[in-house]
């Protein structure tokens, strides 16, 4: 059976001022449903990815990014999918941070994080942010 292409996703660690981390839940009958995740979306073809991050924090947090640096690009094959998180640290941004689509949402310290179950994917993303903090 042939693989399917690879899924090419803007990812946001929204940080507040506080160094907490925005986190949601995704819903049930999405791939890799009731994990939490950082926000983010597909690539679009018609941008690049720091678009597809404005667009998508945009659309699914309410907010305006100001300020973003790219952090790390993990692949990572599951059995059913296979992705590219292009992870961006957002540091400042416009706007009142809010899950749009009906998701759970929190605000979360690093040191925290193992405590929400993420997709696989997500775990090297933790470990380098838990593992700047530890510096």
């Amino acid at each position: 059976m042939a693989k399917s292409k690879r899924v090419h996703v803007a990812v946001g660690v929204i940080q507040n001022p506080d160094g907490d981390v925005f986190i949601s839940r995704r819903h049930a009958h999405l791939h890799q449903g009731n994990k939490w995740e950082f926000p983010g979306g597909k690539v679009e073809a018609d941008e690049d990815v720091y678009q597809a991050l404005c667009r998508e924090l945009f659309e699914e947090c309410n907010i305006t990014v100001q300020a973003a640096a790219p952090f790390t690009a993990i692949s990572f094959d599951y059995p059913d999918k296979q992705v590219l998180l292009d992870v961006w640290v957002v540091t400042e941004f416009d706007g009142a941070v809010r899950q749009q689509e009906g998701q759970e949402w929190a605000w979360v310290p690093l040191h925290q994080l193992d405590a929400y179950p993420f997709p696989e994917a997500n775990q090297p993303i933790i470990e380098r942010l838990q593992a700047q903090t530890a510096r």
